[in-house]
């Protein structure tokens, strides 16, 4: 029984045995169902999954169209902070300048104003109508602008004696970015890098507003016809867990494999 410790005095004690995680796990868990299978049953709400089941395929198409365009928007949306939080730290003052004015003008104003903005204006201006390539890019650039803020922090989170000694030993500017900024830099900015990109799965719910056949505008579709609220955004709630919480289980092993001590 002395390795079954279910409450910890220090995250550097020994960590808790795997008897231990999983009943605290089973408990918490439970606690949560309890509170609400209670709230349902108070609601004496009559469900109706048949209408649901026959939409089950624009479920899926609709879920499938979210996981492809959060792809393509995490990856465009990393390569893009990443240039900007370069750009802000640059010595070229108008590249320095164009960094902060991206920054504060996307995070300044609501998502879904840019999303009316880039599609109705700025895409029809430079003959771009596949709404699916200005709902991509409109999603990149909108948490562009906050993962640059994320790396820029994680970046100048590093020591000035660090960058010195890098400095002494004969290192470029590309090798101390490659060799001492940013595997101290990852570590940092891994937890808000994570929960930036869980927010932009979810926003790009927003991106129905310009009719692109994602998951929740087909969930809305199912609503309209069905009249079954509840049973229609129940699976909306499910399908983005099952695209969020492998992102934050991932960032977690990338934390623990980049920790070390300081």
């Amino acid at each position: 029984m002395g390795h079954f410790r279910i409450f910890t005095a220090d995250s550097r004690d020994t960590p808790p045995s795997f008897t231990a995680r999983a009943v605290s796990f089973t408990v918490a868990f439970t606690s949560l169902a309890l509170v609400f299978s209670f709230a349902f049953y108070q609601l004496k709400y009559h469900w109706n999954w048949n209408s649901i089941y026959q939409y089950r395929h624009k479920f899926l198409m609709g879920w499938i169209n979210t996981v492809l365009i959060s792809i393509a928007a995490l990856v465009c949306s990393t390569a893009i902070g990443l240039c900007f939080a370069l750009a802000q730290r640059s010595r070229f003052l108008p590249l320095r300048y164009l960094g902060k004015l991206y920054v504060e003008l996307v995070r300044g104003t609501p998502l879904l104003v840019q999303i009316l903005i880039f599609f109705y204006v700025v895409a029809d201006a430079f003959g771009v109508s596949n709404r699916y390539i200005v709902g991509v890019l409109t999603l990149s650039i909108f948490s562009g602008a906050y993962i640059t803020e994320i790396i820029r922090g994680g970046i100048e989170g590093i020591g000035k004696s660090q960058l010195e000694s890098a400095k002494a030993i004969g290192f470029t500017a590309s090798q101390t970015y490659h060799y001492v900024i940013f595997p101290q830099a990852l570590r940092n900015i891994l937890p808000p890098l994570a929960g930036q990109f869980v927010s932009l799965i979810k926003d790009s719910s927003l991106l129905s507003i310009i009719a692109i056949n994602e998951f929740t505008l087909n969930a809305r579709e199912v609503n309209s016809n069905t009249y079954s609220t509840l049973e229609s955004y129940l699976p909306l709630a499910v399908g983005y867990l099952l695209l969020t919480l492998p992102i934050s289980m991932w960032t977690r092993s990338l934390e623990r494999k980049h920790r070390f001590e300081t």
